[in-house]
């Protein structure tokens, strides 16, 4: 189910982008000069989110969110289970 970031409050959407982007390696302390740090990952995914290049989702079956490109296949699967819900609605 795609959630429109938008009907989050700031402080779960936070905590959304946060838990996105520490998931993609592991902070193993101080930063390499020029490195990103996670509030400048945040702020580009933030960005992304607002340009609608990528979009939260909710998973029902494992009751977890994620942050998606529009390209991948976890949106396009998710448009198919909403398109799905609304014309059994």
């Amino acid at each position: 189910m795609i959630i429109p970031h938008s009907l989050l409050s700031p402080a779960v959407l936070q905590g959304v982008i946060e838990d996105f982007v520490l998931r993609e390696g592991t902070d193993y302390g101080e930063h390499p000069a020029g490195a990103p740090t996670l509030e400048s990952k945040v702020s580009q995914v933030r960005r992304q989110l607002e340009q609608g290049d990528v979009v939260v989702v909710f998973d029902q079956a494992s009751e977890s969110c994620d942050i998606v490109s529009k390209g991948s296949a976890r949106y396009k699967a998710a448009l198919i289970v909403e398109t799905t819900q609304q014309e059994q609605e």
